[in-house]
């Protein structure tokens, strides 16, 4: 006899035993190889095999539990299917493993075990060998008198095709069941069926273990029906007409036929079916303007039209929930109190005051006209000034939403305008995600560093954002994913940036620019007390009465140790210390009272006279031994303990230092990160009049040499400059080499040309600089002394440095009002319109041999 398969099985078959299904005669299934017995199986027989009969092979479902399975072999399920390996495909990760597509061919009942290793190989016999009835007429003729059989399999073929006419004949999987109804044999509907609609395990090892055809059909056909009025009842709460076009898909994991699951995937369909509507709802409540609100409808309309198995489905969903979330009429009412505004910025912020002013006019300004569009600032400053901070305080201050959006190294234009939605992938950008996250149409935007945009292939991010940040067109800013105009105006963008030189003229101007300059030694003095020794103290679990570092100190660690624009070094010096403070601290907690008493019993500063510190020597980890007492006692931080924590100073007050000899001036220069003193050198040797410069100079600072040498030059005889041989020429038989110091930092830029005029004046008349002199100023070749940027930083850095007197050009006067006054009362500022006033308060008692030596320079002191 013939199987239905029409295939003959060998009668010893090798055994493949599977937890996850019941592969019945007739479907397909991929099964999971992972067990040892099951691996060896796949590769001694499947991989190795070349012949038909080699690659079929016997599936026997085993119904112990996967996770209490052990290296015995379980006991067989006496029946099972042969299957024939389709595809084998083999996988290393996690771990090895491979995948087997395999075709069921007929049932057999397991005869005898011949082995067990390493794969199980049995004695067979092969079952399904009924004659191939093709009728219910000759079923039930083999059937008998009763025909039972043949209404059975007519009952079963009607139910069948009622299953097949349920669901949607456009799936081209559907329209192939459809014919295979009418071309494959009655005996095989069972199990077929059986294996694509929604079943147990437990239900589809009955099937298999349903020998008799009738049988067969007996087990089958209520789970056929059950579908069926599944189907029906789906129908009937979706409200689907019987002519309806829509038809209910859901297709099984491994099954070759769609069918359907009930209990949760009802739910779940039933939630699909109102999901639109929903959807429908939230777009019209959005309150979008009526542009949006047209193309959301638009999108809503194909969206009910398209099936949810498209991928362009999960794209237009995506978009319409995106559109539904930003908040086209959200916004936030300011809190427009100028005084608790005022109160709040003091407490947040010390100094700044051009921030703050600029804050308070534009809450003033909101309180006459509340339609006032955001304002577009920039704020410019050294790092660690407190430029981000200010941003997040202005948040807090009007009671708006604050979101920041760094840009530093972004190169790509679709970062700030977004993708267009063709692309695979494609998203908003940073603006519009922004205001997703914060809900409301008018936050704080702080966009950090934007000095530091890039330029790629993907476009430049700066042209972005023309758009975004011109008052006169962010009403209408269009992101490419959105594609329909967003109202920006009411947003206030805040830009953070260290320099004005990298940023776009375009975008530049379309930005309120705010210098933020450095902090004065007495403003880091109360920005530490007020803001950072606290947040310290907290930050390292301490409390002001187990640490406590005077003014004094303070002072130390800033002209000492860090000496920058800003306060972030500042700030990690007063961390080294109470890192250092908390070990003591914690040690302290472990320390008996016999062990404290020798510390305890030393005189308080006996050895040198330093108040609470009690010093007794070194540690041996460097921290003074004061700090051993008892945790209760206050650990008070004085210059020893500092020398022992932070180790030497790291600067010196040089000036004087350096100036000893003549041909050594001192310059000013901006730098982005706060203001530098810069020395210049010169020196002479006998050669043939070369100018040699180094020192990594731009081509600017070359150009001010030149012109620095060329006035001398042309001025040697008034101010009787003379070369190594005696001559009127300062360059004749001379050569001059110009040397500017930290020779690894490139420097450029208009600000060291009268610095240049000094130092040559003074190598060449043998006179030395003042040692407490620094200046600025660019020159032109008729000897006039240009204006220059940066004054206030450059002052500050002057300061710092210990210099007494500033020379700067006669047009940079205006600038000192932005300097502090205790500053100005300290500092001597000279303002020079020509060089003959630079080297008069350049030297003591003025440069010999000027024009007019009666003329002296206009001295502002004490301002």
């Amino acid at each position: 006899m013939s199987s239905n398969s029409g295939i003959q099985i060998p009668s010893r078959l090798p055994l493949l035993l599977t937890h996850e299904g019941v592969l019945l005669p007739g479907s397909t299934m991929r099964i999971s190889v992972e067990t040892a017995r099951n691996m060896h199986l796949v590769k001694n027989r499947l991989l190795k095999g070349t012949s038909l009969k080699s690659t079929i092979i016997g599936v026997i479902p085993n119904t112990r539990d996967p996770e209490h399975d052990t290296e015995d072999l379980p006991t067989l399920h006496s029946i099972g299917t042969a299957g024939l390996a389709v595809q084998v495909v083999g996988s290393n990760w996690p771990k090895p493993h491979y995948t087997l597509l395999i075709t069921g061919l007929c049932r057999f009942r397991v005869a005898q075990l011949l082995k067990e290793g390493p794969f199980p190989v049995a004695e067979v016999e092969q079952l399904d060998k009924l004659e191939q009835y093709t009728s219910p007429e000759e079923m039930s003729e083999a059937a008998g008198p009763e025909g039972e059989l043949g209404e059975l399999s007519k009952r079963f073929y009607q139910a069948a095709v009622q299953l097949v006419g349920m669901l949607d004949m456009s799936v081209p999987v559907v329209a192939k069941l459809r014919r295979l109804l009418d071309s494959l044999p009655r005996e095989t509907l069972p199990d077929v069926l059986a294996s694509m609609i929604h079943t147990s395990n437990k239900e589809k090892l009955q099937v298999l273990d349903a020998v008799s055809l009738e049988e067969r059909f007996k087990k089958t056909l209520p789970l056929l029906t059950r579908q069926i009025e599944g189907l029906k009842l789906l129908q009937k709460t979706r409200k689907l007409r019987p002519d309806d076009n829509k038809r209910v898909l859901a297709v099984r994991k491994g099954g070759v036929l769609p069918g359907h699951q009930f209990s949760l995937d009802e739910e779940g369909e039933d939630e699909d079916g109102d999901d639109t509507a929903v959807l429908e709802r939230k777009v019209k409540g959005a309150n979008m303007p009526q542009p949006a609100l047209r193309v959301c409808l638009k999108e809503l309309k194909r969206l009910k039209k398209m099936p949810q198995s498209m991928p362009e489905y999960a794209l237009t969903r995506n978009y319409l929930d995106l559109m539904v979330e930003l908040p086209w009429s959200k916004s936030t009412t300011d809190c427009l109190d100028i005084h608790a505004a005022r109160v709040l910025l003091d407490s947040d912020h010390y100094a700044m005051e051009k921030l703050k002013r600029r804050v308070l006019e534009y809450l003033a300004v909101r309180q006459l006209k509340s339609t006032l569009k955001g304002p577009i600032l920039c704020f410019v400053g050294p790092p660690g000034v407190g430029k981000t901070s200010v941003g997040r305080s202005i948040a807090r201050t009007l009671g708006r939403e604050f979101h920041r959006i760094a840009l530093g190294g972004v190169c790509d234009q679709s970062d700030i305008r977004g993708h267009r939605r063709t692309y695979v992938g494609s998203m908003p950008g940073r603006i519009i995600n922004g205001l997703k996250t914060v809900g409301v149409n008018n936050p704080v935007f702080l966009l950090d560093e934007v000095d530091k945009l890039g330029k790629s292939l993907q476009g430049d991010p700066a042209s972005a954002l023309l758009e975004v940040l011109d008052p006169e067109q962010n009403h209408s800013f269009t992101d490419h994913y959105l594609n329909v105009a967003f109202d920006l105006s009411q947003v206030l963008f805040i830009a953070t940036a260290n320099s004005t030189a990298t940023i776009p003229p375009a975008l530049l101007d379309r930005m309120e620019v705010l210098q933020v300059q450095g902090y004065t030694q007495e403003e880091k003095v109360e920005i530490a007390h007020r803001h950072l020794i606290p947040h310290q103290l907290e930050q390292h679990g301490l409390t002001p009465q187990q640490l406590q570092i005077p003014q004094d100190t303070t002072q130390d660690i800033i002209s000492k140790y860090t000496r920058e624009a800003g306060v972030r070094s500042l700030e990690r010096k007063i961390g080294a210390i109470c890192r250092a403070v908390a070990v003591k601290v914690a040690e302290g907690h472990t320390v008996t009272k016999s062990e404290a008493a020798p510390a305890e019993s030393t005189p308080q500063g006996a050895e040198h006279g330093e108040g609470k510190r009690g010093r007794r020597g070194e540690e041996p980890d460097g921290v003074s031994a004061d700090m051993a007492a008892p945790p209760d006692m206050p650990i008070v931080i004085d210059h020893i303990a500092l020398k022992d924590i932070l180790g030497p100073h790291v600067f010196e007050m040089e000036v004087s230092e350096r100036l000893t000899l003549p041909g050594v001036a001192v310059g000013l220069a901006w730098t982005p990160l706060g203001g530098e003193i810069m020395f210049v050198e010169a020196s002479r040797m006998e050669g043939e009049g070369q100018l040699t410069l180094t020192g990594q100079l731009g081509d600017v600072m070359k150009e001010s040499a030149h012109l620095a040498m060329s006035w001398l030059r042309s001025n040697a005889k008034t101010y009787q400059l003379t070369n190594m041989v005696g001559g009127s020429d300062p360059l004749e038989g001379t050569d001059i080499h110009l040397h500017f110091p930290a020779g690894a930092v490139t420097k450029d830029g208009p600000s060291a040309g009268v610095t240049m005029v000094t130092v040559l004046a003074s190598l060449f008349s043998g006179r030395l600089v003042r040692s407490d002199v620094a200046m600025t100023g660019e020159i032109t070749l008729r000897g006039l002394v240009l204006p220059v940027g940066g004054i206030k930083d450059k002052v500050l850095a002057a300061h710092r440095a210990g210099v007494k007197r500033v020379i700067i050009p006669k047009r940079n006067e205006k600038d000192l009002e932005e300097i502090p006054a205790n500053v100005r009362v300290e500092l001597d500022f000279v303002t020079a319109s020509n060089l003959d006033e630079v080297l008069n308060a350049a030297f003591d008692g003025g440069f010999p041999g000027m024009s007019n030596p009666l003329t002296l320079p206009h001295i502002v002191s004490k301002l």
